[in-house]
C-alpha cells in the first residue's frame, strides 16, 4: 500500500478524547471519530483479512460496525468506578471463527498515544477454558516451550507480565509445584505482547510489518486452539 491506513490524526483524536471524555464533546465530534478512525479500520481490516487468512484461515476478519473486528468505542461502566464514557483506545481483534467476544484465542492491535502494542493469545478466558488451557500445558510441556520460548518468539513477544494482575496466586492443586512453567500455570490471561511506535502504525508498510509479527507469534494461538479443541 502507498498510503497508510492511520496517520497521526487517530492519536490527535484520542488525546483530545483523553481531555473531553464526555458526551457532549462526543456528539460534537462523532463524524470526526467516522473520518479518522473508523472508517479507515475498517479499510485496514477488509485488506488485512488476507494476511490473517494466510497464517490460518479459522480467524475472522469481520468489517461489522458492531460485534466485528473493530472494538466498539463505549465503554461498559456498568462496574466500573471510572463512569468515563469513551474508550481512548482504537481496539481490532481478529477472533477465532469459534469465538464470540474478546475472550477468543486472536490475533489484536491496539491503538493508543504512547501505548501502540500488538498482541496473541486469550485475554481471561472463563474457567473452564482456563482449565483447559493448564492441563493441556501440563500434559505437552513441549508444545509450550515451542509456542513461547523458541527465539523466533521471544525475539519479538513478551507474556504479560504480573504487573497486570494476572496470576493466581499459586500454582492450582491438582499441579505439581515444582513443574518447570509452574509460573504459567497460575496465568489467567494467556496473552503476549509486542510493542509498537505511532511511526510504525502510521507508516504505508504497516500492515505487512504487523502480519510479520503475528506470524512469529502463531504458535501461540495454535497451542491455545489445541487446548480449546478448536481448528488451527
Amino acid at each position: 500500500m502507498t498510503q497508510s491506513y492511520f496517520t497521526p490524526r487517530v492519536f490527535t483524536f484520542l488525546k483530545e478524547l483523553a481531555d473531553n471524555n464526555d458526551r457532549a464533546w462526543w456528539e460534537q465530534n462523532k463524524d470526526r471519530y467516522i473520518e479518522v478512525i473508523r472508517e479507515p479500520a475498517k479499510v485496514f481490516i477488509e485488506d488485512f483479512g488476507e494476511r490473517i487468512q494466510a497464517i490460518s484461515d479459522h480467524f475472522v476478519a469481520d468489517t461489522r460496525t458492531n460485534g466485528g473486528s473493530l472494538m466498539r468505542p463505549y465503554r461498559d461502566t456498568r462496574f466500573s468506578k471510572d463512569k468515563t464514557p469513551y474508550k481512548i483506545n482504537v481496539g481490532i481483534q481478529f477472533r477465532h471463527e469459534r469465538g464470540k467476544d474478546v475472550h477468543a484465542p486472536g490475533f489484536y492491535l491496539h491503538l493508543e498515544p504512547g501505548g501502540c502494542f500488538a498482541g496473541v493469545g486469550m485475554w481471561r478466558p472463563e474457567a473452564r477454558v482456563a482449565r483447559q488451557i493448564r492441563e493441556h500445558l501440563y500434559e505437552h510441556p513441549d508444545g509450550w516451550k515451542k509456542a513461547t520460548r523458541y527465539k523466533r518468539f521471544t525475539s519479538v513477544w513478551d507474556m504479560m507480565s504480573d504487573d497486570e494482575g494476572d496470576y493466581l496466586k499459586r500454582v492450582p492443586k491438582e499441579f505439581d509445584p515444582e513443574f518447570e512453567y509452574a509460573d504459567s500455570l497460575r496465568l489467567k490471561t494467556f496473552i503476549a505482547v509486542s510493542k509498537l511506535s505511532q511511526k510504525a502504525v502510521t507508516s504505508p508498510d504497516f500492515d505487512a510489518e504487523l502480519a510479520k509479527r503475528f506470524k512469529a507469534g502463531s504458535d501461540l494461538n495454535r497451542f491455545l486452539c489445541e487446548a480449546e479443541g478448536l481448528s488451527y
